[in-house]
């Protein structure tokens, strides 16, 4: 899916498609014994901190950087026809844990970086958060270091709990009776996404407080539980009785967040890296009255996703993957992190955001929120397979079913013969 928030795409020349040489070049041929770091990332203000400090890197090491950036789409590409041809012409490379890693590692793309996130006391692996460390991870071998991460809280309107009398849902039951107890013909008491895909990463923190996940212990799709089928019936539940009228069932981040922006609902729940979307007065026609708080308890806890929505890799058939490390930790530094961090990008580093500079930027609510939901936090936020598209889409399908009026339990078990299947096909 397309990442969001702090996602702020830069326009692409036409010649970075090419590749963009920043503060060095060369690097053609052969990497072994190369002090050029032939680095790929992806179009992001992540990458534009990095770029503008990329001088400082090689200065202290007297290495030289060869950077390409690119779009999602051309990033995607990129790999696609690279990795599969075991191209070294990549030595460091972002990519999307969640969505790429399990195919990227499967196929013995990225290097194995576990002794090199253990060997550097300083630089410290046991900073990094469970969630983001666990998604980074396959079949017990560190595949990346996550640069980005999200999760998800609950934003909601202060006026409108003070006006009914409410203090902030700290339960799933409280939620759903402060959005009924709100909802009128003019503001719904609860939005988030309704889309048979895209909603999936957000109904992901319902399905795990409720008790259940796509798969049980054993890989087995578990979408047909009895955790599942209330996580399913809840979620659609609070959009069906009280979210906007004649709602579409095709609502991804924009449209959702539009409406809770607009002053058109009480409570949204959505990833935190989307929050200055509410809280821009350019933006939003409630800024002033937004607060966040962490997921609502479900059955089983506030169990929130705690991900990461991009990392970085060391390419298998590169032959300069020491220097590839020496730049990944670099990057990935608690300085580094902490500046990132201060330009409203959320980092994996539990020391950066206890520290107050690093929440600094970031409304007191919203940095608190984060704090308990990083602790929390499940290490995906979709199923962990190798063709998610088609995955989310089968998954997908009973949030459609409880938001219309159907049978949700029914939708829920036909999910789950098809996602079963879907399994069984990809472990062939």
């Amino acid at each position: 899916m397309k990442r969001r928030s702090v996602v702020k795409y830069a326009a692409v020349a036409a010649a970075l498609s090419m590749g963009l040489t920043a503060c060095g070049g060369g690097g053609g041929g052969d990497s072994k014994g190369s002090d050029t770091v032939r680095v790929t990332l992806a179009n992001h203000v992540w990458t534009e901190g990095i770029k503008a400090a990329i001088p400082e890197f090689e200065k202290s090491t007297g290495l030289k950087v060869e950077l390409t950036q690119l779009g999602e789409d051309q990033l995607s590409d990129q790999y696609n026809v690279k990795l599969n041809a075991g191209s070294d012409e990549i030595d460091v490379m972002m990519y999307r844990p969640l969505q790429e890693g399990k195919a990227f590692g499967k196929n013995g793309y990225l290097a194995d970086l576990t002794s090199k996130v253990a060997e550097d006391a300083d630089w410290n692996w046991k900073d990094y958060q469970d969630g983001p460390v666990k998604a980074s991870t396959y079949e017990d071998k560190v595949m990346g270091v996550p640069i980005i991460t999200e999760r998800e809280v609950l934003y909601y309107r202060k006026d409108l709990l003070k006006a009914a009398g409410l203090e902030v849902p700290k339960t799933m039951e409280e939620l759903e009776a402060a959005a009924k107890k709100i909802a009128s013909a003019d503001t719904a008491g609860f939005v988030a996404r309704t889309g048979k895909s895209t909603a999936v990463t957000q109904f992901s923190s319902f399905l795990y407080s409720f008790g259940g996940d796509f798969t049980d212990a054993s890989g087995k799709s578990a979408v047909g539980s009895e955790e599942a089928k209330k996580a399913y019936a809840f979620y659609g539940g609070l959009i069906k009785n009280y979210g906007p009228k004649n709602v579409s069932t095709d609502m991804s981040w924009p449209e959702a967040m539009a409406i809770f922006t607009q002053g058109k609902a009480a409570f949204y729940t959505e990833a935190d890296s989307l929050y200055k979307n509410a809280t821009d007065p350019a933006k939003s026609k409630v800024a002033e009255t937004v607060g966040f708080a962490p997921l609502p308890a479900g059955p089983a806890g506030s169990k929130p996703y705690n991900i990461p929505s991009w990392g970085l890799a060391i390419n298998q058939s590169s032959g300069n993957q020491d220097n590839a490390w020496k730049f990944i930790k670099w990057a990935t530094s608690k300085d580094r992190t902490l500046e990132a961090q201060k330009a409203g990008v959320p980092g994996p580093r539990a020391s950066v955001w206890s520290d107050p500079a690093g929440t600094s930027t970031y409304p007191k609510d919203l940095a608190a929120a984060i704090a308990v939901s990083a602790e929390k936090g499940v290490g995906h936020d979709r199923p962990l397979v190798i063709t998610v598209g088609k995955a989310r889409e089968i998954v997908g399908e009973p949030i459609v079913a409880s938001i219309t009026g159907a049978d949700a339990s029914a939708a829920a078990d036909q999910a789950n013969t098809a996602f079963q299947k879907f399994l069984d096909d990809e472990n062939k």
